[in-house]
């Protein structure tokens, strides 16, 4: 019964978070649609008080009547129109002729979109709009609303002659034009084309916030080591970029940016640097295919830097290479897409959805360069709509991921200060050791020793100096090692124990059987063991004794024994660890440093065997 409550518990919650996540696409997808519905190109029977009538021929072709609707196309060459700008009444009903008498007459208002004006209005010379002007530019690269006052002197037609420096881009710019004619009524005109950019703008100043406070997340999540800082840093530079893209493509920029020119330039990096950093994130979803996508997404970032930079250093124009870039980017799009597709075939569960959803706004980027291709519209309009939906998925996910990294970043720093309190009680612990090992009476013995050899035995002598050494310097060496040694090592620390030994208790007998030695063990564990297995089983005796030190492996483990035939122990003893400091110091950095255990069995009148177990896996 619990479980089923639980199961619902889990239901539930899992029901609000769908249900938070698409109330928050749909709020996202109402409000694009309502910049779209009011933008410019869904104003003109609002604006067009004036529209322009005649005909209209394409390079030195034959002349077409301009019939309302019907598409003219501003990539096939030069395009003349030639006829009269006639004015409208509110409702749409015809006045007439429209011609400028005085300086209070209202200009035509035309919009241009990567297209060059000239206008012959009777004169000899055209009104060029206005390609010299250091703020256009003399590419006519950018969008832009322009003036023109049709002369009352002038009582024949106006010739408008229309070229596009680009030979690529909006296929659909002249009938932009001709369908968006209206009065420039001055202020008013300007405020009614920014209004009807706002909604967009305002869209594109919430992902920019958005982007600035995942930024600084990141840098905060840098600053501290979170694990995922860097999907962070990915999905706020893709949000910033967006956001950058969706402001300067709005209606009206130009009337709070003036610089045609730098909007362009500005409108199109942002496009190239979200999908940089798109690309980049999807990567970090690929399994199998990782190296194909890293390496697509390499290639796609040279590239897109060439694109950036080029231009700042050479004679290129930057919009000029935008179907270049475009290109480039669909080839490396399909091959993400394609590695998505392969992933997606062993994927299961919720790494389906994610592959599916990564698809997405690779597949509508290429939409939306075919639909422009074609002139079915203008800009990246699917890429729009596909965004905002993920913007609304991805930023629940990382609402979600941000607090879950804080408490793995609060687990690691504890487990760091849980550490460094261990790496204080194993230094405690070597010194204690290193301590216990080296006691007075030992060295006095030792050296009482050494005393009487020199003058029976000199060359003997010589080699107890020599053992002691040794012995003392593996001793003071461990003060400075706080890493496991391996295990030859450490037996040679307890031969040179041993040999000392030796010289007190001749009729002692030690052997060693060594099947492995190719692994390694905290210093300091076999040689106080066979010490004590001298002091307290072998010293014991009326005389002799043996100790065998036995160096093995099993198929999970590397084992050591210290084996005695001494006096034996009561084991029961041992319980009481705080008598034993050096057997509890051994135990603790065994299990520490290596994982290992110790075991002790012993009997009274028989001996003492201590095994000593390392688990293989530690030593990976």
């Amino acid at each position: 019964m619990q479980n089923l409550k639980n199961l619902a518990g889990k239901l539930k919650k899992s029901h609000l978070q769908v249900a938070g996540v698409l109330i928050l696409i749909t709020l996202s997808l109402i409000l694009l649609w309502f910049g779209n519905a009011t933008s410019m190109q869904s104003l003109p029977p609002l604006m067009a008080q004036v529209e322009f009538r005649g005909e209209y021929r394409i390079g030195d072709g034959q002349w077409q009547p301009i019939v309302k609707g019907e598409h003219i196309s501003s990539t096939k060459g030069d395009v003349t129109l030639r006829g009269n700008f006639h004015m409208l009444d509110p409702f749409g009903g015809y006045v007439g002729v429209y011609k400028v008498y005085s300086v209070d007459d209202p200009a035509v208002a035309l919009y241009t979109d990567h297209i060059n004006l000239a206008i012959y209005d009777g004169g000899d010379e055209p009104f060029v709009m206005d390609t010299e002007n250091p703020i256009y530019g003399s590419t006519g690269c950018g969008k832009v609303w322009n003036a023109f006052r049709p002369s009352a002197d002038n009582e024949g037609q106006i010739e408008i002659v229309i070229h596009n420096p680009h030979s690529f881009g909006n296929e659909n710019a002249i009938d932009q034009m001709l369908s968006q004619v209206a009065m420039w009524s001055g202020i008013e005109f300007e405020k009614e084309i920014m209004d009807s950019g706002s909604a967009q703008r305002g869209i594109s100043l919430l992902f920019v916030i958005v982007a600035i406070m995942l930024l600084g997340i990141a840098l905060f999540s840098s600053l501290i080591h979170l694990k995922r800082a860097n999907v962070v840093w990915i999905f706020g530079l893709v949000a910033l970029f967006a956001g950058g893209y969706f402001a300067y493509s709005s209606e009206g920029v130009f009337f709070w940016s003036d610089s045609v020119v730098t909007n362009t330039t500005i409108l199109g990096i942002s496009m190239m640097l979200y999908m940089t950093f798109l690309l980049v994130g999807e990567v970090y979803l690929l399994k199998k295919t990782a190296l194909i996508g890293n390496i697509a997404t390499a290639v796609n970032g040279v590239t897109t830097a060439a694109f950036i930079i080029l231009p700042t250093f050479t004679d290129l124009l930057f919009y000029d290479l935008w179907p270049l870039w475009t290109v480039v980017q669909t080839a490396v799009n399909a091959v993400i897409c394609y590695c998505f597709v392969r992933e997606l075939i062993s994927a299961k569960g919720r790494e389906r959805l994610l592959y599916l959803i990564g698809i997405l706004p690779l597949v509508a980027f290429v939409i939306d360069v075919v639909g422009v291709y074609l002139g079915a519209w203008v800009g990246g309009v699917i890429s729009r709509y596909v965004f905002f939906a993920l913007f609304a998925v991805a930023t629940v996910m990382a609402l979600k991921l941000i607090p879950s990294s804080i408490n793995a970043a609060n687990k690691a720093r504890a487990l760091e200060m849980e550490k460094t309190a261990l790496n204080a009680q194993l230094t405690e612990s070597r010194v204690s050791t290193m301590m216990s090992q080296i006691r007075p009476h030992f060295i006095y013995n030792t050296l009482g020793s050494i005393e009487q050899l020199c003058k029976l035995d000199p060359q003997k002598a010589g080699e107890l100096v020599h053992n002691f050494a040794k012995y003392l310097r593996g001793n003071f060496g461990e003060l400075d090692n706080p890493k496991p040694i391996l295990m030859s090592q450490e037996m040679a620390h307890v031969k040179h124990y041993i040999s000392i030994e030796n010289v007190r208790f001749p009729d002692m007998t030690f052997s060693f059987r060594m099947d492995s030695e190719d692994f390694y063990i905290p210093a300091l564990t076999v040689q106080p063991i066979v010490e004590n297995a001298i002091k307290h089983g072998l010293m014991k005796l009326p005389k002799g004794g043996t100790i065998r030190v036995v160096c093995y492996e099993s198929d999970t483990d590397y084992c050591i024994t210290v084996e005695d035939d001494g006096v034996g122990f009561d084991t029961g003893t041992l319980s009481d660890e705080r008598r034993h400091v050096g057997l509890r110091n051994i135990r603790e950095r065994l299990k520490v440093m290596v994982g290992g255990a110790l075991h002790i069995e012993s009997e009274s009148g028989v001996g003492t065997k201590v095994l000593i177990t390392i688990p293989k896996e530690k030593m990976k």
